[in-house]
């Protein structure tokens, strides 16, 4: 495969992945987090480093945007819910399985 046409199809994968996100708007950024080790901020940052290394100037809520179909404070206001106690357990405890993001802290 060309290096053109896989470029396409990591487009594509990652358009599919943002939609599926932006349509389980029932599933939390936390519970994202605890199961894979990534959430829609994640991909947002990963968004605006792949920006960056390319020197394109990205704002982190021009990226969120991108990833969220709207701007992220509408969205959590739409969607996001309170985190339990046990969700932020699990949180900390899955720390260290977290994805990391090059240049930027979580």
């Amino acid at each position: 495969m060309d290096e053109k046409t896989r470029t396409e199809l990591e487009a594509a994968a990652f358009r599919g992945l943002a939609e599926h996100l932006r349509r389980r708007t029932d599933v939390q950024n936390i519970d994202l987090m605890n199961l894979s080790g990534f959430c829609r901020n994640c991909l947002s940052k990963w968004y605006r480093a792949a920006a960056e290394e390319r020197d394109i100037e990205m704002s982190y809520d021009a990226a969120r945007e991108i990833v969220y179909g709207m701007p992220y404070d509408e969205w959590k206001d739409k969607h996001q819910g309170k985190a339990s106690e046990e969700q932020k357990r699990a949180f900390e405890e899955t720390k260290p399985l977290h994805a990391h993001i090059s240049g930027h802290s979580k």
